[in-house]
């Protein structure tokens, strides 16, 4: 089963048919908010190019990533580990704007930089050891618009999100024990898209 969300916006539905919960919020900034972050992140954060160790060999990726939190907290994916790096005043603010939108609390978060369509991600579930175990995910899309997948582990079962420019989506529960997600590539899209990823570390000793 496939379902396509392309044109449902509401805060309160479960876009999961099961076994966790998504949300999507839709434009939670306006556009001239939207924009003024877009680029002010693009040149402030300290971007890098993403690294991840696949059968043994360290892969360099054109995706260029960036981690930041209350704390330099340790965060592994991919069999490589990054230290957090003091919030900037603009992610202290969507942070902000974002607990007061979900309710949520949020301690780090993961920033991704896709230069165009071609740069994606493939299927996975953000269940590293270092999350906090069911805890939200909240992503903020700035930049371009770019299709979302879900995929459920055992059935197969489809979901397709398109995330639009200043929009949110809070994945949380046992989504991430059920469910993969990916960015899939897209030729038609031409323009960079950053991607905030609000997370919560848990069980660190700083």
């Amino acid at each position: 089963m496939a379902l396509s969300l392309f044109d449902s916006v509401n805060p309160q539905l479960n876009l999961l048919p099961k076994d966790g919960t998504v949300n999507y919020y839709g434009k939670l900034f306006a556009e001239n908010e939207a924009d003024y972050f877009f680029t002010v992140l693009l040149d402030s954060i300290d971007w890098k190019n993403d690294e991840a160790i696949i059968f043994g060999k360290k892969i360099i990726t054109k995706r260029k990533v960036a981690w930041y939190g209350d704390s330099p907290f340790r965060y592994t994916y991919s069999k490589v580990t990054k230290e957090a790096l003091p919030w900037t005043p603009e992610l202290v603010i969507l942070k902000q704007r974002i607990e007061v939108a979900t309710g949520e609390r949020f301690n780090s978060c993961l920033l991704n930089l896709y230069h165009s369509g071609e740069e994606g991600m493939a299927w996975h579930s953000d269940d590293e050891i270092d999350l906090k175990k069911n805890g939200a995910i909240g992503s903020i899309t700035l930049g371009a618009e770019r299709k979302f997948a879900f995929k459920h582990k055992h059935t197969q079962d489809r979901v397709d999100v398109l995330l639009e420019h200043g929009s949110l989506l809070v994945m949380k529960d046992t989504t991430q024990t059920y469910w993969l997600h990916r960015l899939p590539p897209s030729k038609k899209v031409q323009k960079a898209r950053i991607n905030l990823t609000f997370r919560t570390i848990e069980n660190q000793l700083l």
